[in-house]
């Protein structure tokens, strides 16, 4: 099974939780045990799983990765996006989620995140559920 979203981002840098866009794929697709693949096809945005219980994780997130990758530092690319490009190669284009038992094997605490780097913007990301 593979289905594509759309996303609006909203700012330069956000991350939206999209946990519960996954749930409901996986319960529409009735798999019990397998994988789950989420791909996004952007230089510019990735996904990463941390906490989603204290908002206040993200806000941290996007703080340091913002002061760690400051949007101007003398780049050469002439786009003028070098650091969102930096910032979606150090969180990845995609993830990979165990399904057992009908459900995604997360932990108590985490949530699955699209990560804008460059927005805001109209954003894809596709899931891909393998059974076995």
């Amino acid at each position: 099974m593979l289905k594509a979203f759309s996303i609006k981002t909203s700012r330069r840098v956000e991350f939206i939780n999209i946990t519960g866009h996954l749930k409901k794929t996986l319960a529409e697709s009735r798999t019990a045990a397998g994988t789950m693949t989420i791909f996004v096809p952007h230089t510019t945005a990735g996904v990463t799983i941390n906490e989603n219980a204290d908002p206040d994780v993200v806000s941290d997130m996007i703080g340091h990765i913002n002061k760690s990758v400051p949007f101007n530092d003398n780049y050469a690319h002439g786009e003028g996006n070098s650091a969102a490009h930096i910032k979606s190669t150090l969180f990845g284009p995609s993830l990979t989620i165990i399904i057992d038992q009908g459900e995604l094997l997360l932990g108590t605490w985490q949530g699955v995140y699209f990560c804008e780097f460059d927005g805001p913007r109209m954003r894809e990301f596709y899931v891909k559920i393998v059974e076995g």
